[in-house]
């Protein structure tokens, strides 16, 4: 039980430290989310009152984490998780006035233009935000001046062939490198691919120090309680110790007025015209 406080109360993240072990286990679905969004909101200016759209939430862990720590309000998206699941665990944790669960698509968000001063993704993005038209896309929903912050994993080196370490089984079985894995890209892919939008300004994109260290520890502390969904991940991040695997951050603000971009062509949407 000492170890595993230990690898859970991380000085790094002092915020996430106080929540329940159990809940945050309980409810993980990949690298532990607190951590994660702990690290985003360092650099975003969230304040109480605004609008936030956790895009890809989860069991809405962050989503609670956001209304707790900030006072925001915020829309808990999600495509595969449950509405319903997620208004008990909101209630639950005492915010079921300031959070919202939903079920949206990334493509098909159903808000209206110009709505949330934040948009925030965590361990999610990288499903549908490496497409070129994506962030064009999202920030229409951006308040002028709103800003968009992600974390994702991601590499700290670029790949042209899967590192052998990667790709052979672990002891338990488990390969690590999955084709969705093909996903994860370095700061600077992140860094170019955000850049080329006029629609963002600000930019800022980094790596989390000693992000494979964090996720291997999680996953020590999933195989010691038994709490994996998946098998463990521990021993392929250990051999790796951070040469490729690790976690990127961006974050940028809306610039200007946003155009239509071929979603909403598709969708039969123009940019200031009621149906």
């Amino acid at each position: 039980m000492a170890d595993i406080k230990r690898l859970l109360n991380k000085p790094e993240f002092p915020i996430s430290s106080r929540y329940e072990p159990d809940w945050v286990l309980d409810n993980q679905m990949g690298p532990n989310a607190l951590w994660l969004v702990e690290w985003l909101t360092e650099v975003l200016a969230l304040k109480p009152g605004m609008r936030v759209l956790d895009l890809g939430c989860g069991r809405a862990l962050t989503s609670i984490f956001l209304a707790k720590e900030f006072g925001v309000q915020v829309w808990a998206a999600d495509l595969w998780i449950s509405p319903d699941h997620n208004r008990k665990r909101v209630e639950a944790a005492g915010v079921g006035s300031s959070v919202f669960p939903l079920r949206a698509e990334a493509h098909a968000l159903p808000f209206p233009e110009d709505f949330f001063h934040a948009i925030v993704s965590i361990d999610a993005y990288h499903y549908f935000g490496t497409d070129v038209l994506y962030l064009g896309y999202l920030s229409r929903f951006l308040c002028p001046d709103g800003f968009v912050g992600i974390v994702v994993p991601g590499l700290m080196q670029p790949i042209l062939d899967i590192p052998e370490h990667l790709a052979r089984p672990q002891s338990n079985g488990k390969i690590f490198w999955e084709d969705e894995c093909w996903s994860f890209q370095t700061a600077d892919w992140w860094r170019n691919h955000w850049a080329r939008n006029r629609c963002i300004t600000d930019l800022r994109v980094d790596m989390l120090k000693d992000g494979w260290r964090h996720w291997r520890d999680f996953e020590r502390v999933l195989e010691a309680t038994g709490k994996s969904i998946f098998p463990s991940d521990a021993e392929v991040l250990e051999m790796d110790q951070g040469r490729y695997i690790g976690f990127v951050r961006a974050i940028a603000r809306r610039a200007g007025q946003v155009g239509t971009n071929l979603y909403d062509s598709a969708l039969g949407v123009s940019a200031g015209v009621d149906g």
